[in-house]
C-alpha cells in the first residue's frame, strides 16, 4: 500500500506545466513536494499565498509563512500573499485549472464529505464548500479504508456532505479511480502488489475494471 506521501506523489503527475493548483488540508499540501524542477506550476493556499513552494527543511521554518493547515512553507521567488476575499475571488471565480482536497468519504457519484463527523471534533468547514462549488477539476487525496478496514469509497456517503457530484479522481493507497457519471468508478491504476480482488474487496461502491489494470508508476 501507498504511504500518504506517495499518494501525493502520484496526485503531482495529474498536474501539467502552467497550472494554478489549489492545495487543501491533509495529504494535498504534500503534493508541492513532488513537482519537477522543470515545470512550472503556481501552488494556491486559501489563506492568501500563490506560489507555494516544497516543506522547509528542519531548522529553515518562518512560523509567519503557513498554509491553510497551519504547517510551515517555503514560498518560491514570485509569490504573493494576499487577504481572504482576494483568495476567494480566485476560487468562485474558477481560476483554479485543479484542486486537490482530502476526504472522509467520497461516493460513486463524485459525492464528498470532507468537514464533519457528528460527535467529533475536527477542523471544520473552511473553504471547502467554496472550493466543491467552484472547482471544475477536483482530485481526491485520501486513505481507501479506516481505521477498522472498512471501507471510505462508498455507495453514499453516511457523513455529511460538503459537494455533490463534484470529484473527477480518486488517489487512495490503493488504487487510482475515476468518477464515471451513472455507472461508478473506473479502476485506473492499483498500487504496486496489490491485486484487483484486493481493491475490489474493500471497496463498497460499484467499481468498472475493464482489462488488465496496470500498476501506479511513481517515478
Amino acid at each position: 500500500m501507498l504511504t500518504k506521501e506517495q499518494i501525493a506523489q502520484r496526485i503531482a503527475k495529474e498536474i501539467q506545466d502552467g497550472y494554478y493548483v489549489n492545495l487543501g488540508i491533509g495529504i494535498p499540501t504534500l503534493v508541492a513536494n513532488y513537482i519537477p524542477g522543470d515545470m512550472n506550476v503556481d501552488f494556491q493556499s486559501e489563506n492568501g499565498i500563490l506560489g507555494m513552494g516544497p516543506f522547509p527543511h528542519e531548522g529553515e521554518e518562518d512560523a509567519d509563512v503557513i498554509n491553510a493547515g497551519k504547517q510551515t512553507i517555503t514560498v518560491l521567488p514570485g509569490g504573493s500573499f494576499f487577504d481572504s476575499a482576494f483568495s476567494f475571488g480566485m476560487i468562485r471565480s474558477k481560476k483554479m485549472n485543479l484542486t486537490i482536497l482530502g476526504a472522509m468519504e467520497v461516493s460513486e457519484d463524485g459525492d464528498i464529505a470532507n468537514w464533519k463527523i457528528p460527535g467529533k471534533m475536527v477542523k471544520g468547514m473552511g473553504g471547502a464548500m467554496d472550493l466543491v462549488a467552484s472547482a471544475e477539476n477536483i482530485t481526491v487525496a485520501m486513505m481507501h479504508v479506516n481505521k477498522a478496514g472498512e471501507s471510505k469509497i462508498l455507495k453514499k456517503c453516511t457523513l455529511p456532505l460538503t459537494g455533490v457530484r463534484c470529484v473527477k479522481k480518486i488517489v487512495t493507497e490503493l488504487a487510482v479511480l475515476e468518477v464515471i457519471p451513472g455507472k461508478g468508478l473506473k479502476l485506473l491504476e492499483r498500487a504496486p502488489g496489490i491485486s484487483v480482488e484486493k481493491i475490489i474487496n474493500v471497496t463498497e461502491a460499484s467499481l468498472i475494471v475493464e482489462g488488465e489494470i496496470p500498476e501506479m508508476h511513481l517515478q
